[in-house]
């Protein structure tokens, strides 16, 4: 999974890379994982802030396709921030998150929901009504404002059933980080 994830992260930073014509870092693409169907979301930060985040919440299109061209949308298209420039690539960190399905989670209150998720692992899926809002790896104080949020401020008139689904990324199944990080500092 290791591979996995570093490969993850330059074919990310070299989607990005390769929009200002600079040359790509070398990256094999021979691992079978990346020619099978997955769903990565893959966040842009500057000292710490947010400056761009797209992905996808289900496997439609091999991995490799998946996570450059997620790295393009959230580089060039996400509609918070004005485009990348080339001068912001070498200070900009690229994460890459790679998601098992979606699971339903059961839960009788916003409490009981709350309670379910695990901090800083878990993304989350608020479905309520037509209204629906996604975040990963939610902190618990997080979650609770988002649920508050889209309970009071998305839906009018209020609904009383909100379903959630919960979004694992892959690695923290297997003891790793939860995302893979590339090594700008911030």
């Amino acid at each position: 999974m290791a591979d996995l994830g570093a490969t993850l992260l330059i074919l990310a930073r070299n989607a990005i890379a390769a929009r200002f014509g600079q040359p790509a870092a070398p990256v094999a693409v021979n691992l079978p994982e990346l020619h099978e169907k997955g769903a990565t979301f893959v966040t842009l930060t500057q000292r710490g802030e947010l400056r761009g985040c797209i992905g996808s919440l289900e496997a439609w299109r091999p991995l490799l396709d998946d996570v450059q061209e997620n790295a393009r949308n959230a580089a060039f298209r996400d509609p918070r921030f004005e485009p990348l420039s080339a001068d912001e690539l070498p200070v900009t960190r690229v994460e890459v998150s790679l998601l098992t399905p979606a699971k339903p989670l059961t839960f009788a209150s916003e409490a009981d929901a709350l309670a379910q998720l695990r901090p800083n692992v878990d993304g989350v899926i608020f479905t309520a009504g037509h209204h629906r809002s996604t975040h990963q790896s939610v902190a618990l104080q997080r979650a609770q404002r988002l649920a508050q949020h889209l309970l009071r401020h998305l839906l009018d008139p209020p609904l009383e059933r909100v379903e959630a689904q919960v979004l694992v990324p892959e690695q923290q199944q297997d003891q790793h980080a939860p995302f893979v990080r590339d090594p700008v500092e911030q």
